[in-house]
């Protein structure tokens, strides 16, 4: 029931925006463009700047949104509790081996998943956070891999990088949707196509949202073998493959959390596979085929 409330969610969501892109492009249309090759001109614009933008709001409020949604409490480096202590100070490590221009933010979270994640808007201002689930289950070498993992996201630029991608595909489904709803528009009588270009478009918003989050998640997927391999490289790999062998074996209990809030989720340590077509949606390949692919490289 929860999945059904959170995708339910989800599309009022993607819905309410697009409404609102949707009322502010047919008043643009209707009184500022009466030439054709003037609307798709400027649809080509107004889709790149609602694309982007809206994507990098949220890297901007990643870290923000974090510490919100998740209860992050971040740590004083000062703290004198040696849990704290320990993870602050293997963060800092893992961060000056990969050259960091600036150390993490570091925090915790009250969870029994087994968890963590990073995100940040750049390099210098990062957040990594790990839950207490992940502390309480997982040795120190199993945990030390989980936080190389994180630390190899921030310093390969992931959140920029997913946002980018995002950012284009929220384009390209502003721009097609809009494009299609005029060509349908245009084959039905004439009182009925503003109702019928403003419904097109809903649809259209929310399908290739759909289908451009897909391409988003296997982009996703790739940028975690990257995260595995640095992980090992920081931590071993044989910790590597314990923390997801871990993780493999926890993960029948593990409540999965909504993938839609891409610019945190995808960063995840792990997240529960399914198969089937939702898998295409899936921001993380299987436990099973991340051990595969790290048992098979050559990180020592």
């Amino acid at each position: 029931m929860a999945m059904f409330k959170r995708f339910g969610f989800f599309i009022l969501t993607n819905l309410l925006v697009m409404v609102t892109i949707g009322i502010v492009w047919s008043l643009i249309s209707a009184f500022f463009l009466p030439s054709a090759t003037n609307q798709v001109t400027v649809l080509m614009i107004f889709s790149l700047l609602f694309g982007m933008t809206g994507a990098f709001i949220s890297l901007l409020m990643s870290r923000w949104m974090a510490k919100k949604m998740y209860g992050v409490q971040v740590i004083d480096p000062k703290s004198r509790d040696p849990q704290h202590q320990w993870l602050v100070l293997k963060v800092h490590e893992f961060a000056r081996r990969s050259q960091l221009p600036a150390m993490p933010e570091v925090g915790i979270y009250e969870s029994p998943d087994v968890n963590a994640f990073a995100t940040g808007p750049s390099k210098k201002r990062s957040l990594v956070a790990v839950s207490t689930g992940l502390l309480q289950k997982m040795s120190r070498e199993e945990a030390e891999a989980v936080i190389g993992h994180e630390i190899a996201h921030v310093a390969n630029g992931d959140m920029v990088t997913m946002t980018l991608i995002q950012g284009v595909v929220n384009t390209f489904a502003i721009f097609f949707s809009r494009l299609l709803a005029s060509v349908i528009a245009s084959n039905v009588e004439e009182r009925n196509r503003p109702l019928v270009q403003f419904l097109v478009t809903i649809v259209g918003d929310i399908a290739f949202t759909l289908l451009g989050s897909m391409v988003v998640a296997w982009f996703s997927r790739q940028r975690e073998f990257r995260a595995d391999k640095g992980g090992a490289q920081m931590a071993g790999r044989d910790n590597m493959v314990a923390a997801l062998r871990r993780l493999q074996s926890m993960s029948g209990m593990q409540a999965q959390l909504q993938a839609d809030q891409d610019s945190l989720a995808a960063l995840k340590i792990s997240h529960q596979s399914r198969g089937g077509v939702a898998a295409l949606f899936h921001t993380h390949p299987p436990l099973e085929v991340r051990i595969e692919a790290l048992q098979r490289s050559r990180v020592g």
